[in-house]
């Protein structure tokens, strides 16, 4: 049966309008998803610093706490070193520390001895010599005094010789009672930050060597995205510039940035970027640094190694559009 005309034209028209409707709509969406000018995009990565933790003393690992993914503070205790060896050396080093205070007590009594024999023979002296004047005791008691005063003289010099020599002592003693207080306080090994394991290097029982390692740690305060930028681009950059990222495992989110490190020297696009037009252009390594507050608050869900896209306003009279407008997930403080 053949289709009137009028329907065939209105047929067409409905198509025309369909199409038009959603070109309308797909223009719509790619002015949406343009940039405004000075605001760049590029493809880049999450990454945070890695603090390898280490024992400054040889060893063995007598106990190690975490295990790999879990949570560590600043200052909680990573593993300890058997130091039972320099226990034992520290318990003789304080005794001979005792000792040593205990002598320097008696050379300073002789000291004081001599000091009395010496003000003693200056007196013995100082009447001899009247006596001698008036012609009541010989040359001969006199020169005797004169030795005597010598030989007191000789003995206070000697015995605050000893006295120093003591006090030495005592501070080498001391010294060494330090040292050892030193090694035994480095065999608790605690993480100088906070942070989530990332590999556990050895097990209980495993003899170390001094620098050897024993854990490494991301910093969940230094997370930061890495990007590449030409020159052009790059050059504009000053630290502190605001950025945002958005990870691709979650692009609901826009996460607020600050450029922190801009590269002094170019380089080629690492391999990692695909297209070879882009690797064959130089470029400058930027770092976008997430907010320590931001972080803090996100921890759980910090993950090094995410890919992502990093928006860097290169011209900061620039607006951003509402699509890049901040948005982060819930935060869930968790104090350790």
């Amino acid at each position: 049966m053949p289709i009137k005309r009028p329907v065939l034209i209105f047929g067409a028209a409905a198509v025309l309008a369909a199409v038009g409707a959603g070109g309308y709509y797909a223009w719509t969406d790619y002015r949406a998803s343009q940039l405004p000018a000075g605001i760049v995009s590029v493809n880049g990565r999450v990454e945070a610093t890695q603090v390898d933790i280490a024992t400054k003393i040889p060893g063995r690992v007598i106990e190690i706490v975490p295990h790999e993914g879990e949570l560590v503070s600043a200052g909680e205790v990573v593993a300890r070193i058997d130091t039972s060896e320099t226990a034992a050396q520290l318990r003789q080093a304080e005794a001979s520390a005792e000792l040593a205070r205990q002598t320097l007590v008696t050379r300073q009594a002789a000291v004081a001895s001599d000091e009395a024999q010496l003000s003693f023979a200056n007196e013995q002296m100082r009447r001899t010599a009247t006596l001698v004047d008036k012609g009541w005791s010989t040359h001969e008691t006199y020169d005797l005094r004169q030795e005597q005063l010598k030989s007191a003289q000789a003995a206070l010099k000697a015995a605050q010789s000893q006295v120093d020599e003591a006090r030495a002592a005592v501070k080498t003693a001391d010294a060494r009672v330090e040292e050892l207080k030193a090694v035994v306080d480095e065999s608790t090994i605690r993480s100088p930050v906070r942070g989530r394991v990332q590999y556990r290097l050895v097990e209980l029982g495993a003899v170390v060597p001094p620098g050897g390692k024993i854990a490494t740690v991301i910093d969940l305060a230094d997370v930061y995205t890495t990007v590449f930028l030409p020159a052009p681009q790059a050059g504009r950059l000053k630290i502190g510039d605001e950025a945002r990222v958005v990870v691709d495992a979650a692009p609901e989110y826009v996460f607020p940035a600050t450029v922190s490190f801009v590269a002094p020297e170019s380089q080629f696009t690492p391999k990692t970027v695909e297209v070879q037009s882009e690797r064959e252009q130089l470029v400058f390594r930027v770092k976008l640094q997430a907010p320590f507050d931001l972080l803090k608050g996100i921890e759980d869900q910090v993950k090094a190694g995410l890919r992502g896209v990093g928006y860097v306003r290169i011209d900061p009279a620039a607006q951003w559009p509402a699509k890049l407008a901040i948005k982060t997930p819930p935060t869930e403080q968790a104090d350790r």
